[in-house]
């Protein structure tokens, strides 16, 4: 399970919404001072996200509450992201390079567009799931 702390911002009927605090990679390393991205997520260190919980459990705006989600989804879904958009671009410039005899450009930008179509669709289903996803998420009261 992965585990993040948030805190109840609002209650609604069945539903609890909660911020967390989004961190960056560069919170414990000792070059933070003199590194560039150590110096932008101090700029940008007030960054937090808000969704909704659905949950029977009874809580009070303010409270801090551990969230949790099977690690296999977090998984899953990464890898969609990541390995989905490449395949495209990879298997459209495969088509259309040798196999239809495009022009350099044209299989290019096709291949672009595919990942990109890719990327967008993406996004339109997983904005879908979402509702699915936050149905996987607990929390527990601290």
């Amino acid at each position: 399970m992965i585990r993040e702390l948030a805190e109840v911002v609002a209650i609604k009927p069945g539903i609890v919404v909660v911020s967390t605090q989004l961190k960056s990679g560069c919170s414990g390393c000792e070059q933070q001072r003199q590194c560039g991205a150590g110096l932008l997520s101090q700029v940008f260190s007030d960054r937090r996200a808000q969704f909704e919980v659905p949950t029977q459990g009874a809580f009070s705006v303010g409270d801090q509450v551990e969230l949790s989600i099977p690690e296999q989804h977090v998984t899953r879904y990464s890898l969609l992201v990541y390995s989905l958009p490449i395949l495209a671009l990879l298997l459209t410039a495969l088509l259309t390079g040798p196999a239809l005899n495009f022009a350099e450009g044209a299989s290019i930008l096709c291949s672009f567009a595919a990942m990109a179509l890719t990327f967008y669709g993406l996004r339109c289903w997983l904005r879908y799931r979402d509702l699915q996803v936050q149905q996987l998420l607990s929390l527990k009261a601290l």
